[in-house]
């Protein structure tokens, strides 16, 4: 009997706490940084309930239902830390931050290099913070100063990589690949980059032997991924070329970043040769918000509007060029004016699902669509003359005309695009293995109306396409006119890749190898291609890291590639040919390259060589015409780049980061038998980016960016034989020289008394500087305007347009 009721009992006790209510309370745990902390014990007071928090800080514990519940937060290296509910809900969200207990000693600083066992290399974006940049603070203006990464217009973020072209560099941002505007013609038109340094988390760059996850172009990739603010974080900037703000917040499960950038560059425009009323107006917004649906599901959303606007009305251009012994200027008085507007949206939904530690998946949805007009109708009255002086004072003791003539140029161009895209990715780690792989769908729409063309006389005669007087009246010297036309086509890709690691006697090894499958429906083309990328840190000497890549990769052809102009000798009329027989262009990349760190007077330093060889085939000849790349349209020869790129990382004063590159490439290609240089062979650049503040008072910080290259290869208009524009007699310009210089000085964050202010209280940092552009003052050559002439040989000129002076930039920043 006592047993029964023993057993009775004891049934009573359990079904009275089974049936007990219970709370629920989840959040995450940080440090003093928002940094996550895992296995952090967290303990119900006075009893044995507790748990652990994951990697990401995450905790849910469930504890009886009380009026007051008590939980105690401990960790080694913490202060153990408590937070006690008062008749809390059912459920309840509580973010925990802890402090360090460690005992302050000593400053003690340890640094180490990041050892690059593939091809990517990490940039630091906070570095574009104070970086002197005339094209608003762009990631790309950073990357332009790397080993074999050139650009030749302050003005512009577009660059050119070992030997390619604008069009031939991947942009991703947060694992999607974006897109810039398509009939941009000038840097000055150009406006804002779409990365937003602001909400950049992290920066990931090649120069050549990327992954098979990457896409379908030959020169290189920039993989950005936005980050996600653990707490409440802003950031506001001003300066002459406009201004920014950013602000970033989270709630635990939600997080949300806005950030919108303002520029006009007016005053830099300025001090161009041509001088006029210049209203541009480029205008940024963009959003990335998550949501985590519990430790396995979360969804993202980026988005991003813009737009560009670039009115300009000319007035006058006075160029003077040549040597001293023999100099031209070139006079212009303008009528008319142009009106540009671009707009750009694209946005991406990213739902992101970890079954478990070792696995994630991706399903992704992304769309790209822009609106864009191009309409000019400028005239000009020109005189070019032969000047004569004193090369010791300036003075101009003769001047004779060469010649006199009119212009007249007008366009009407309108472009409507929409890319959109879905796919799959997917990541599977185990032992020594990173499996990784993905598939996308795309769809391409294109709809666009071409009507441009250009009028010259020359005292007196207009010149038709073969530069003479036909006797039957006027000509037009050119003109290029599509009508209304649509074009759809779908792409489909996959790619399947592993990387092998593993760590022996013999050292550290990490090998890649993967494939990359495409198909285009234009011309019904498959595409196939292996790539194999291995890197070794050798056991007997772990200073050095050794690394090689090689595959194929190809120019997948994208709105401009297949556009053939039809010029009829006859008329000279211009029409534009979509060609379906267009083959994506072909390149096979071997690189090899080393690290060496080591460290001098106690500070770090890492040398890195790679030499490399491209084998082109396939090519579609193009010219570049300031920032925009004009093709051929068709498949017309083949060709080679090859060079060696250096570059020397470190302290070069003690606590910040610098860096001097080196590069030297040669480039041919071979067009209908003709060899000549690639129109972005880059012989020789020197670069350099410096950092350096006063000892005696850091708050005062300088940086400084330094790029010296050599002359590209221009050829003449050729506009009675279009084809022979790619590959006629060439010249190469002045080399590209400039020297940036920024000084900045911290305001708040510091020690200074006459700053603490209680309404500077909510600001980590604010900062004043001063920018020198152009600090020599030296005139690059960023393209040239060619002057007909009439005579016996029916010359043309050469008239540099100019880049930017010398301007002073005032700006101001701050960060809460």
């Amino acid at each position: 009997m006592k047993k029964i009721q023993l057993i009775f009992l004891s049934l009573l006790i359990a079904t009275t706490l089974f049936s007990q209510k219970k709370i629920f309370i989840s959040g995450y745990v940080t440090d003093a940084e928002n940094h996550s902390l895992e296995k952090v014990h967290v303990q119900q007071w006075n009893s044995p309930n507790g748990i652990t928090t994951k990697e990401n800080g995450f905790y849910e514990i469930a504890v009886p239902d009380k009026d007051t519940v008590v939980l105690v937060y401990s960790c080694v290296g913490y202060k153990k830390i408590s937070r006690t509910l008062i008749k809390p809900a059912r459920r309840v969200f509580l973010n925990v931050k802890m402090e360090s207990s460690s005992t302050e000693l000593k400053t003690l600083t340890v640094t180490a290099m990041r050892r690059q066992m593939d091809m990517m290399q990490r940039i630091d974006a906070n570095k574009v913070k104070f970086l002197p940049d005339a094209a608003g603070g762009n990631i790309e203006s950073l990357i332009v100063t790397f080993a074999g990464v050139h650009s030749n217009n302050e003005m512009s973020s577009q660059y050119s990589v070992r030997g390619g072209n604008f069009d031939e560099n991947l942009v991703y941002i947060n694992g999607v690949e974006v897109y810039r505007p398509l009939l941009v013609r000038a840097g000055q038109q150009e406006g804002l980059s779409i990365i937003n340094p602001d909400m950049v988390g992290s920066v990931d760059f090649s120069a050549g032997g990327f992954e098979a996850r990457y896409g379908d172009k030959m020169s290189s990739v920039l993989d950005i991924t936005y980050k996600k603010p653990k707490a409440f974080e802003g950031a506001v900037s001003a300066s002459l070329l406009g201004g920014t703000a950013y602000v970033g917040t989270s709630s635990g499960k939600f997080t949300q970043m806005h950030g919108i950038r303002y520029k006009q560059n007016r005053s830099l425009l300025g001090t161009l040769d041509t001088k006029g009323e210049y209203n541009p107006s480029f205008f940024d917004y963009q959003t990335y918000l998550t949501y985590t649906f519990n430790d396995k599901t979360d969804v993202s959303l980026l988005g991003n509007i813009s737009q560009n606007k670039y009115n300009f009305i000319p007035q006058e251009r006075n160029t003077s060029f040549g040597t001293l012994s023999e100099t031209k200027r070139f006079k212009v008085y303008f009528d008319g004016q142009e009106q540009d507007l671009f707009e750009t949206g694209f946005g991406t939904l990213s739902l992101n699902y970890h079954p478990n530690k070792e696995t994630e998946l991706k399903l992704l949805t992304s769309g790209f669509i822009t609106r864009e007009k191009e309409t000019y109708d400028i005239s000009g009255q020109y005189w070019l003359s032969d000047v004569t002086g004193d090369a010791s004072t300036g003075k101009v003791a003769d001047e004779q005309t060469v010649g006199v003539g009119t212009y007249m140029q007008h366009a009407r161009n309108r472009l409507y695009a929409r890319v959109l895209s879905v796919g799959h990715q997917g990541i599977r780690n185990w032992e020594n293995n990173r499996l990784q792989w993905g598939l996308n769908l795309q769809s391409e729409y294109f709809r666009d109306k071409i009507s441009e063309w250009e009028m010259r006389d020359s005292a007196g005669y207009s010149l038709d396409h073969t530069l003479h007087y036909t006797g039957n009246g006027a000509s037009i010297y050119y003109n290029l006119n599509r009508p209304d036309t649509t074009v759809t086509n779908h792409r489909f890709s996959t790619y399947l890749q592993d990387t092998y690691k593993l760590r022996g006697d013999y050292g550290v090894f990490s090998v890649t190898g993967g494939v990359r499958a495409s198909y285009w429906s234009f011309n019904n083309e498959w595409i196939f291609s292996p790539r194999f990328s291995a890197a070794w840190i050798p056991a007997w000497k772990k200073d050095f890291t050794f690394r090689a890549a090689s595959g194929i990769y190809y120019q997948a052809p994208f709105y401009k590639e297949f556009r053939e102009i039809k010029t009829d000798t006859i008329t000279g009329n211009s029409r534009i040919q979509l060609n379906s027989n267009i083959k994506s262009q072909k390149s096979v990349q071997l690189v090899v390259g080393t690290d060496y760190t080591f460290t001098h007077n106690g500070r770090p330093y890492k040398l890195t060589v790679e030499g490399y060889y491209k084998k082109l085939s396939n090519l579609i000849p193009y010219v570049v015409d300031n920032v925009r790349v004009r093709y051929a349209g068709k498949n017309m020869g083949d060709g080679y780049a090859t060079g060696l790129d250096c570059k020397l990382f470190g302290e070069f004063v003690p606590g910040t980061d610098s860096w001097v590159s080196f590069s030297w490439m040669k480039s041919e290609e071979n067009i209908n038998g003709v060899k000549m240089p690639l129109p972005t062979d880059q012989t020789a650049s020197f670069t350099m980016f410096f950092q350096d503040y006063w000892p005696t008072n850091p708050k005062y910080k300088l940086n400084l960016k330094m790029i010296w290259a050599s002359g590209l290869p221009v050829t003449a208009p050729q506009v009675s034989d279009p084809e022979h524009e790619f590959v006629g007699k060439y010249f190469r310009t002045p080399a590209y020289r400039r020297v940036d210089i920024g000084l900045t000085r911290q305001l708040v964050g510091g020690e200074d008394k006459w700053m603490k202010k209680p309404i500077l209280r909510y600001f980590k940092n604010i900062s004043l500087g001063v920018d020198v552009f152009n600090l020599l003052d030296i005139k690059n050559t960023n393209s040239y305007y060619w002057v007909s002439v009439i005579d016996k040989d029916k010359s043309q000129y050469a008239v540099p347009n100019y880049l930017t002076s010398r301007q002073l930039n005032v700006r101001v920043m701050g960060e809460f």
